[in-house]
């Protein structure tokens, strides 16, 4: 296992897969925040199983200590890692042990302690005694960033807002590195430290000039203290006095260098930046002052005309600067499936290059394997935003993404399996735009080396329904999501005759099918069954039998409609099915039949449809009516789980890409009567809901028999987001439809994680 992943060999070794644990424990004033705890891995040693079946050979790992030896080391708790650590050391995987993670330590100190450095090295001397053959350490993680969340922007506990405080907080974190691999290196002398920040770079315009350079320059600082390289001819120098360091500390880094034997660098698209003196045409939340220069600070993607080339001329810089072992220790993205796999590819391809150009890069981080929490709001709060990685959490157990199959393949050399990497990510997509675009002279990404796992015959997924409201919203969204895609008529693919199937099916050459059609009016259902009987169920099991015969994936719709309504709970997808209707009964059948002719194929149980693109579903016709002063009837004892359509869509492309299969339910997660859902609607547009009249389902005049409780939940993963949620944004979508604005684009959201 002490196989060194950092010595200089005469030739340098295949770049490497890594993985990554998110494992921080912020402290927001009072409170801590551990990702561990919501991520399940704090309470689960089976993960290690699913880690080292991705085909890693290092693992950035927690030994945490806020969370082993808050209370000092004589009362230390060393049960989790004990466990831990000696598993992965079985199973091949080399942990990279991390003691801090954007974290301030137990309570008794913090970043501006000055004894913090001192405390640090004594829990990592005593980590190093109690695993002496652990050989790679992260003492501190991206103290940079760190110093700047807690000691500049005031967003982390101690909260400093001034220069002082960042630089104090950066100089305690670097000493304590210093001091931490002493203490291990007096244990182990071979231990190597492998030194993580972002990777960061900033451009602006020419006004900017002074801070862009000053951003540039410091996003150095920790790695250039640790190599020794800070004194007085140092750029930085004059402003690290005129922020309170003294003379004396500062050479003390000089004289005690502690070089990263890996320089870890993490890359986001946000990590490249783009000031303007001009904030007023960013949006609100980008406008910012610094040094009393009011400016927009934005990720370049949202706002530079031509995309920046990516991370591989940034590993160039490290190179060149630092002449030492690289390795990207954090690569992910928030943002839809695909793109999540189109990222790690052009990350992967970008190492690639730079290897190729001379700089000695080890590593590919993906992070983070069991996805991450709330870095959407810098984990301030618990808001339950999360973000999957290779594996998804949301079910309890850790479900498999489509990017655990893309690690599998990068780590052994296989040919790069997902039709999705054909497409362009967000980042260099032209709906990408927070603001009208800046024409900036950055360099054009290198189309060759992005494309290079691509293939030449692009591939789309084929969508039944081209007129019905969830055909026409899978090809706005696929269009959004840069999927290739046909949306087929009826008369363009037949799908109750199986010749016009295996005639499509040639002609578009597809990798998957979703069945957005069907017959969908329930009452008349129940004077038309043999109609209803063969769109509804027919028509499924002939693609289902066409994708099963060509290898494709296949996923269709079906209703709340196959209950009864008699459990009085929300149906989860093993609860027996019991229609009371035609159409449910056809919406039954469709569900059995496909899953007997493939196995493979995704059934998605869902109800109660509402979206800003169309103006027949409920929510629209409620709100429009009330808003309008006009009478609306809405039943009160009927109970469903309403279902935001962007979200429904968006989630379901995404468990097709992941290749999940069988049934699966998604909605909004919330029981609710159809009067309730009007009255929740009119709470969120701020509309009066006097003229909402109450009445029966039997009062409404339906043909077709309702089952009193329709609500669905799950037994898989709650996938969708919270309904009041989906109700913000389908109001704030149908305003910027109302002002001409494109509504729910994909895209990463704008945050920094790591």
């Amino acid at each position: 296992m002490n196989t060194p992943m950092v010595s200089q060999p005469d030739h340098t070794p295949e770049l490497a897969l890594w993985g990554g644990l998110e494992c921080t424990v912020n402290r927001v004033r009072d409170n801590y925040f551990s990702q561990m705890d919501r991520n399940g891995h704090a309470e689960r040693l089976q993960d290690i199983e699913r880690f080292a079946s991705l085909g890693i050979k290092a693992i950035r790992y927690p030994v945490l200590w806020e969370r082993t030896a808050p209370d000092g080391i004589e009362s230390a708790d060393w049960s989790w890692p004990d466990e831990r650590l000696p598993a992965l050391q079985q199973l091949g995987v080399e942990p990279i042990v991390g003691l801090i993670h954007h974290g301030s330590g137990p309570r008794h100190t913090s970043l501006i302690d000055p004894a913090f450095p001192e405390q640090l090295a004594e829990y990592a001397g005593a980590v190093a005694q109690r695993y002496p053959w652990v050989a790679y350490y992260t003492p501190v993680n991206e103290p940079l960033t760190t110093a700047r969340f807690s000691g500049l922007n005031g967003v982390w506990y101690p909260h400093g807002s001034d220069e002082a405080t960042f630089i104090r907080a950066l100089l305690n974190q670097c000493k304590a590195v210093v001091l931490s691999m002493r203490a291990i290196r007096a244990v182990n002398p071979d231990a190597k430290l492998v030194q993580t920040d972002d990777l960061s770079k900033t451009y602006g315009t020419p006004e900017m000039e002074e801070i862009t350079s000053h951003f540039n320059e410091r996003r150095w600082l920790a790695w250039d203290l640790l190599c020794g390289m800070v004194d007085q001819q140092h750029a930085l120098w004059n402003y690290l006095l005129e922020s309170d360091a003294s003379e004396e500390e500062l050479l003390w880094f000089r004289d005690n260098p502690c070089a990263p034997d890996v320089i870890g660098v993490n890359y986001y698209a946000t990590s490249e930046r783009w000031l303007d003196h001009r904030p007023e045409r960013y949006p609100e939340n980008r406008r910012h002052v610094y040094r009393g220069v009011p400016h927009a600070d934005i990720e370049t993607p949202r706002a530079l005309a031509t995309p920046t080339p990516g991370i591989a001329p940034l590993l160039m810089e490290t190179w060149e600067r630092y002449r030492l072992p690289i390795a990207i220790t954090e690569a992910h993205i928030d943002a839809n499936r695909e793109d999540q796999l189109r990222w790690l590819v052009e990350i992967w391809n970008a190492a690639r290059k730079a290897r190729q150009q001379g700089a000695d890069v080890r590593a590919v981080t993906v992070w983070a394997l069991l996805g991450s929490y709330d870095w959407n709001c810098l984990v301030t709060e618990c808001r339950g935003y999360y973000e999957p990685g290779p594996f998804d959490v949301r079910g309890g157990e850790p479900r498999q993404t489509a990017v655990a199959t893309l690690m599998r393949e990068l780590a052994t050399g296989r040919p790069l399996s997902s039709p999705v990497l054909q497409g362009e990510g967000w980042w260099r997509r032209p709906g990408r735009f927070f603001c009208k675009p800046v024409a900036t002279r950055t360099a054009v990404a290198d189309i060759a080396i992005r494309s290079q796992f691509k293939s030449n015959v692009v591939q789309p997924i084929l969508i039944t329904g081209a007129t019905g409201t969830l055909g026409s919203a899978y090809a706005r969204i696929c269009e959004k999501r840069n999927l290739a895609y046909h949306v087929l008529t009826r008369q363009e693919m037949d799908i109750t005759d199986p010749q016009s199937v295996e005639t499509a099916i040639q002609r578009y050459k597809p990798w998957a099918i979703i069945n957005a059609g069907g017959y969908v009016r329930v009452d008349e259902a129940e004077g038309d069954a043999p109609r209803c009987m063969r769109e509804n169920s027919l028509g499924p099991t002939v693609l289902a039998l066409a994708c099963i015969r060509h290898q494709l994936r296949f996923m269709t719709f079906s209703t709340d409609l196959v209950f009864d309504g008699t459990k009085g709970a929300p149906y989860v997808e093993s609860d027996a099915v019991n229609p009371l209707g035609a159409y449910g009964r056809s919406k039954a059948e469709a569900e059995q039949r496909v899953l007997d002719a493939d196995p493979q194929a995704l059934v998605i149980r869902t109800s109660a449809f509402f979206g800003p693109w169309d103006r027949h579903n409920f929510v629209t016709q409620a709100l429009n009516a009330l808003e309008a002063g006009l009478p609306f009837q809405a039943a009160g004892d009927l109970v469903v789980s309403p279902t935001y359509v962007p979200d429904l869509v968006n989630v379901s492309l995404d468990l097709l890409i992941d290749r999940e299969r069988g049934v699966w339910h998604l909605t909004n997660a919330e029981a609710l009567s159809w009067a309730d859902l009007a009255r929740r609607a009119c709470d969120a547009a701020g509309v009066d809901a006097a003229g909402l009249e109450v009445v029966s389902g039997e009062s409404c005049g339906h043909v077709a028999r309702r089952p009193e409780f329709s609500a669905l939940s799950s037994e898989r993963a709650l996938m969708l987001p919270s309904l009041d949620d989906a109700l913000r944004r389908y109001l704030e979508a149908v305003q910027d439809r109302a002002h001409g604005r494109d509504a729910e684009a994909p895209g990463e959201a704008a945050h920094y994680a790591s």
